[in-house]
This record gives structure tokens, sequence and C-alpha cells, in this order.
């Protein structure tokens, strides 16, 4: 223990002083042997994507630098060809919403050395053709094609049209909700392109003001679909590029459907499509013939709550398939013919898989990770298809993520838990045991031996009958015999988890920072989130903020039983769900907690997409009562304690207009409360020195009301 060690400040966590260091974009090469990195360098600012022997861990040389191609300022990202025969190198990258952007792109030639800019504006999601001869990408909501062979670029579509058409990229709800950008796919030919369409005319608009530095604000107007409003008309269309045809595929008597993924099979004369109801507790794997384009339903898949989607579904030589589903109560893996039977049940227990990995024809062994034992760890497994011959390869607890070589005979485990940063190692795929270590992080080790580390304690807690995942940072000194203020911290949204193993986050230094000044500082995971089954995960269907409230109550008045907490001196924090979740809890139990922090909450269910809101509550229109019985801004009356309010004010997901209805129901109710808009700021509330001026308000806030 160092004599003097340091405090945690907003400013030092913040200014990224303790940011680990990382294996940045990680791309297994298709010989087994090597893998490339994009690596950074501080001094001169130039990126390259350097290549590394798998077992040796030396560097063989370097692919690409940005100093190597004139006018590339930077690679922020890059993509193989299937092949590897070319790279696509994004550079001036100019974020969207959370997961969109758009980039200049160049494509570098690996046999050649040669590159070239692809375009000269800023395009979307391009897409390399199997083998290397082709890319596709979306500009301005047109989908093109450009053959490096011919030099002759074609525009397949030309209806593109912001807030009307968009093609072959998702809208604003399908890239939040279903977590992709990208909608179209290759045929493992190269020949067929298969693409979404989405027909938002009829989507009703949502604008905000972004006001800028210039004397009259801009408004930013995009398609919005709230609650019960209607949703884009999405369809699927299949352009082959030998006959030159583009044909719209018709997927049956589907109404008011999305299409949440879709993918060609190992046959590249048979595309994949998942189609979901609106109520998402249907969903259908339908196989398209691209000849006939006549579709096949090869699998249903019915739940009571909702079904979620994965990048799960892997198609093997055969055409069979590995497909994930919590049909038996848990996350599973399942292996179907190519015809949608059911081979056999490939894991089993009441626990979820959650991740999946892949599958090595050669050795016939599917390879996982799991929370086997333990809902707060991570560790990774290898199965035989059959189901025999199960095998735990992690070798310590925590969080383990695996990413395998191509060959599956080694993989890349990231490793860390609550006192380890991220360690990246070699192990054999066969046994899980390490080869070598790749990267340490024994330099942020070192600088945290001179800071006051408290770190997290994980237990249970019995409330309303479950035991619940917790975590608790005691104060500096803790005193047994003390009296401590307690400050909540939670998320609580489906199938969510803050209470995890791992290595620590922005936040948890802000936490050790309060413990340092006398907090006592708890995370509770209440019914609703993920990770212990389906059953738990889905009891707050239909009634979304109820269950979950009714946990976090029970846990502060838990708490307040214990001699060292102080019952009158109970806060509770969220940011997004979390600050839903802080304001439902402050308004409805006033005489448990003394004060509450929401930031960029949801106040009414109402204001919030169909996607998301809709596969818990259904709609306004079906399920009135579980919209209103549960949204902050119909409670307002029961405030009594310190209520701080944060939102952006240019959040497109969250939108502020959350915050400012919740702002006229406290005015008129005659509650006194704090507020903070952050112009022009997103769902994420940062940039500049945004963060360390919201921390230090916060800060402030608690340090004189709890």
């Amino acid at each position: 223990m160092h004599s003097q060690q340091k405090e945690f400040t907003v400013e030092n966590i913040w200014e990224h002083t303790f940011a680990p260091e990382l294996l940045e974009s990680l791309h297994p090469m298709n010989n087994g042997t090597e893998y490339t990195v994009l690596e950074k360098n501080k001094e001169t600012g130039q990126s390259s994507i350097e290549l590394y022997n798998y077992q040796t861990g030396e560097k063989v040389k370097t692919v690409i630098s940005s100093s190597f191609i004139k006018g590339l300022s930077s690679i922020d990202n890059y993509e193989y060809s299937t092949n590897e025969s070319k790279i696509l190198l994004a550079t001036e990258v100019e974020n969207i919403y959370r997961h969109s952007f758009r980039a200049i792109y160049y494509v570098y030639d690996v046999a050649s050395n040669g590159s070239f800019k692809l375009n000269d504006k800023k395009i979307q999601a391009p897409l390399l053709s199997p083998d290397g001869s082709k890319v596709a990408y979306v500009m301005d909501n047109n989908l093109y094609v450009l053959n490096f062979t011919t030099g002759a670029e074609i525009q397949l579509t030309d209806d593109g049209k912001k807030n009307e058409i968009i093609n072959g990229i998702t809208d604003w709800v399908y890239e939040e909700e279903f977590a992709f950008v990208r909608a179209f796919d290759w045929s493992a030919d190269g020949n067929k392109l298969a693409f979404l369409r989405f027909d938002e005319k009829e989507v009703p608009e949502f604008s905000m003001d972004v006001f800028g530095a210039q004397l009259y604000p801009q408004q930013e107007v995009f398609k919005y679909p709230k609650a019960g409003e209607k949703n884009a008309k999405v369809s699927l269309h299949l352009a082959n590029l030998e006959s030159m045809a583009l044909d719209q595929v018709k997927l049956g008597s589907y109404t008011d459907f999305y299409i949440p993924r879709i993918e060609w099979t190992a046959d590249a004369n048979i595309l994949s499509v998942q189609v979901i109801n609106r109520h998402q507790n249907e969903l259908d794997l339908v196989f398209i013939d691209a000849v006939s384009k006549k579709p096949t339903i090869v699998l249903e898949e019915k739940d009571p709550a909702y079904i979620d989607i994965t990048d799960n579904l892997t198609f093997l030589k055969d055409n069979s398939f590995i497909w994930t589903s919590e049909k038996d109560g848990y996350n599973h893996i399942y292996h179907y013919n190519k015809d949608g039977n059911l081979k056999n049940q490939v894991t089993k227990g009441d626990w979820d898989v959650t991740q999946y990995y892949g599958f090595d024809e050669d050795s016939k062994t599917v390879f996982y990770q799991s929370v086997e034992g333990n809902s707060i760890n991570r560790m990774v497994y290898s199965i035989k298809l059959d189901g025999s011959n199960k095998k735990k390869l992690s070798q310590k607890e925590g969080s383990n993520e695996a990413n395998f070589n191509k060959g599956f005979k080694t993989y890349v485990n990231t490793f860390s838990d609550v006192n380890t940063p991220y360690l990246f190692s070699l192990n054999d795929a066969k046994t899980g045991k390490v080869i070598r270590e790749l990267k340490e992080n024994n330099t942020l080790v070192t600088k945290l031996k001179d800071y006051k580390v408290l770190p997290k304690e994980f237990s249970t807690i019995e409330i309303n009958g479950e035991q619940l995942n917790m975590w608790t940072i005691k104060p500096a000194n803790f005193d047994a015999s003390k009296k401590y203020p307690l400050f909540m911290h939670q998320y609580s949204g489906p199938g969510s988890q803050q209470v995890q193993n791992t290595w620590n986050r922005y936040n948890d230094y802000w936490f050790m920072m309060l413990a340092q000044q006398g907090y006592m500082l708890i995370c509770v995971d209440g019914r609703g989130t993920g990770f212990k089954g389906a059953a738990f995960k889905k009891s707050t269907q239909k009634d979304l903020g109820n269950l979950e409230v009714q946990d976090q109550i029970a846990v502060a008045k838990k708490m307040s039983d214990l001699p060292y907490v102080d019952a009158s001196r109970i806060g509770i924090w969220g940011w997004s769900y979390g600050g839903f979740m802080s304001s439902n809890c402050i308004f409805k139990a006033p005489d448990t907690f003394k004060m509450a922090i929401a930031v960029a909450p949801v106040t009414n269910w109402r204001f919030y997409d169909t996607i998301y809101t809709e596969r818990y509550l259904t709609t306004p229109q079906e399920n009135a009562k579980g919209y209103d019985s549960n949204s902050p801004i119909n409670y307002v009356n029961g405030l009594k304690g310190n209520y701080l309010l944060v939102h952006g004010s240019a959040d497109d997901n969250v939108h502020v207009q959350n915050t400012m209805q919740l702002i006229e129901a406290l005015v008129q109710a005659n509650k006194q409360f704090d507020w903070a808009i952050y112009p022009d700021k997103n769902h994420r509330i940062s940039g500049g020195n945004t963060s360390i001026h919201l921390y230090t308000k916060m800060t402030n806030f608690i340090k004189s009301n709890l």
C-alpha cells in the first residue's frame, strides 16, 4: 500500500487517464497462422494494419500504412474481402446515429499494393464481394455496385430520397433496435445481391433544433415511428448481376412485419430471410430460391412474450444450420437440417448461451460462451455437434471472450475481471491452455497502485423471492460502527446486466471517487434483467417498470435496515432506462429516496420507438395501462426529495421531448427540482468538456443533497 495515494477526480477519469490498452480490429487470416490488427501511432498520428504470427507473436509485416497512400490521413477501420485479395479502408468517418456513419473509402489490392479512392463523396456500408471482384455500397439512399475488372459502376436503385425511400441500409428504428445498418448481402458466388428497401413516406417525422454557432438554428428532421404509429414498409429485392435483372421478392401474406436479418446460405441460390411480426413473438426463417423467387418457411418460432434477434444463424457446408433459441427456457444452441427439421439440441442446462463463436467442420465441434456456473461471469466452451464432450476452455473465472483463428485451432482470449484489466492471450482451442500472452495492461496496473482503488464486492440479495446479483463499493476506511449515505446505481432494462465480473468502465472510477468521499455504492440487477433465463428476463412483459421499480425500492428498504446505512440518506441514479427507473423510484417512494438523478430518461413510453417499446408492452392502443401506469410523467405529485433531470437537446434516441414534458408536469405540480439541458448533445452527452461538466454537476448535486 502506497503511503500517499492519489484520489480519483472527475477530470482524471474523463480525460481517459485510466484507459486500457486494447487489440483493435483483430482479423484472423484465412491461413490460420496469422492475424492483423489496426495500430495507431500516437506521436505521428499515422495508422497501419499490422500482420502478426499467432505462434511466435512476431510482426510479419506492415500490410498497409496511412502514409503509403496519398491523401489518406488515417485508417479508422478496415474490412477484408472473404478471399483476402482486397481491403476496404475507411477514413474521415462521420457518425450519423448509434451504429451508422459515412466515410471516404479506399480499396487496397493486396497482390499489387495498388489502391484507389472508391468515391470522392462519403458513402455508407460498403461490402466487397466474396471473390473481391466487386464492391457494393450505399450513397444518398441508393445502392451501387462497382466492378473492379471492367471498371463499370452500376446504380441498382434510383428512387432513394431522404425521409422517403432508403435502399440497402436500415432506417433509424431498425438501426437502433435490431442493431444493424448494412441491409444487403452478397451471394457466395458474388453474382447476386439481396437488399432491403424501406418506404418511409407514411412514417411520422420527428424534428429537433440544432443550435450550432450560426445566427439561425437548423432543424434536423427524420422519420421516427413512436409506439403505435406507422412503421416504414419494408420489402426484399434481388439483383442478378449476370442477367442484370432486379426483382422484388414476395415473402407471402405477411402484414405489418419486420425483416430483421437477411443472409445468403452456403448455397449461392438460397437466401435466408428472418421475418417477425409486429409484436415480435412469431419469427419465421424463410428460404428464398434465387431462381424461382419462391419463399419456403423452414423454421417457425413462437414465444408468449418476445423473441430476441441475434447474429447466431450459421450455415454449414451441407446447408444445415445452427440456430439459438430460448424455447426450453434458456438460450441454447440447436442444429437443424437444410429443410428446417431439428437434428438435435446441442447445449442444455439452466444457464444461457451468451455468444455463439462458430463450428469446426473437421472436428464437428461448436464453440460458444455462456454464464454456466455464475451469471456474472463469461466462460468459453466447446461441445460436439451431437451435444457430447462439453469442455470448459476458460482457465480463469471472470469475463472471457474468444476470437478464433480460421480452422479453430487457436483463439485470442480477452480476459478481465473486477481486479484485472484486459489481458489478451493466444489459447489452444482443444484444451483452452494459454500458448502465450499477446498484450497485457501492466502499465495501467502500475499506475492504479498510486490511487485509492476501492474494488466491487459481489454478492446476492434476496428481494421479492428472488436471489438478485449485487455489487457493493464500501466507503474508504469503512467502519461498520458508523452510518453512511447510500447511493444506488442501476439500469434495469430488459435483458441488461450491470453486475458483471469484468474490468472497470468510466462510471466505476466515478463510483470509487464517491466512495473516497464517504458514500456507499451498490448496484442490483432486478427482475427483467438478463442472463438468468427467459422467465426471469420476461417477467416484466406488458408491465415495463413495475416489478423493476418494486425491486429497487425493496433493495433500498432492506439496505436501510443495515446498522451502517443511514436510512435518511438514500439516493438513486440512472441513464436512459436507468433514468426512467430513478425518476419512478423517487416519485413512487418519496419516503425511501432522499434524492435522485435521471439522465436522458424515458418519461412516457408513448414517446419511444415502435420496435423497442412494443416488443415489451405491445402497442398503446392495446395496452394503455401498461404504458401509463409506469410512466414517470404521471407520478410527479409524489416528489418530495431532491431531483436532478439532465438531457441532451439533440438526442435522436430518447428525445428531449421526454424531459421537456416532465419539466412542465413538475412545474404545474409546483415541484422544485434541478435540471440541465446540454445543447446539441445526443444520448451519450459527450464531446469536449461535456462529460467533465456533467459528472461535476452530478457530483456536486450528490454532495449537496445526500
